[in-house]
């Protein structure tokens, strides 16, 4: 499960970045009930942040990168983001955004995998990260699609430390890789991959990606509420046994997320 209680290598905070973020925020507070606090001025809402019951779960900024699709963003805890991008270097990955620190907030980086899947790391100063999660309309999950399994887990098994379990899904669906901070046990799993043919990541045009998994106490409610709201959905919604009933959507600009309702609920 995902905590708040950050440790590295854990994820700690996603934003998306949206052509347009008027729309993208009517949309996600209409499906996943939350509010849009603009840190803009005016009528031009370049971005801002989202909160589900007064905690913020989210950014959301303008997608100004050329080229680039609408798509959120995974960021990791790092005690060193320097160190880190030197260390994404010397494994064959790739700098989009350098080491930055953002006032008294903390320290960013963007990169991309060998593969060319985007992720990205904060190395908190004074802001550790969002502050719900594993909660109805919070992160409860984050997940790589990407074309080859055993190259993603070592690059990533050497950036962050990630312990790796395989398990088979059911019906011949192939293996799925959990993901667990090092050094803690089973419970704090936070993630999963999962090695996919290209023409399965049509969304980024064969590259792998990740995306983030909401919790969501009606799964089937929600899916309806995606659909309402002008976005679309890929998968879904289905039974997982062991996981909950979950559903692979898209919102209106194509940025892909999960929605779940866990078998615990």
């Amino acid at each position: 499960m995902i905590t708040t209680d950050f440790v590295p290598g854990s994820p700690c905070w996603l934003d998306l970045g949206a052509p347009d973020v008027r729309a993208a925020a009517a949309f996600y507070s209409a499906v996943l009930g939350w509010d849009y606090e603009s840190m803009g001025e005016g009528e031009d809402m370049e971005g801002g942040m989202f909160r589900k019951d007064g905690k913020i779960v989210a950014g959301l900024g303008k997608l100004t990168e050329e080229g680039a699709r609408p798509a959120w963003m995974i960021y990791y805890n790092v005690a060193d983001a320097d160190a880190t991008t030197r260390a994404v270097e010397r494994a064959g990955g790739t700098v989009r955004v350098a080491p930055a620190d953002l006032g008294d907030w903390g320290r960013m980086a963007q990169y991309s995998d060998p593969l060319q899947g985007q992720f990205a790391v904060w190395q908190p100063g004074t802001d550790k990260g969002v502050e719900l999660v594993d909660k109805p309309g919070s992160l409860c999950w984050t997940e790589l699609y990407t074309t080859d399994a055993a190259a993603a887990k070592e690059f990533y098994g050497g950036i962050f430390g990630w312990q790796f379990s395989d398990t088979e899904l059911p019906g011949g669906g192939g293996t799925y890789s959990l993901i667990t901070p090092a050094g803690l046990p089973p419970e704090r799993m936070h993630g999963g991959l999962m090695e996919l043919p290209k023409e399965h990541l049509a969304l980024a045009n064969g590259r792998p990606y990740w995306h983030p998994v909401f919790a969501v106490a009606d799964c089937d409610a929600t899916v309806a509420k995606v659909t309402e709201n002008g976005g679309s959905v890929q998968m879904g919604p289905a039974d997982a046994e062991g996981v909950g009933r979950l559903a692979v959507c898209l919102d209106p600009s194509n940025a892909d997320f999960v929605v779940l309702t866990s078998a615990e609920s």
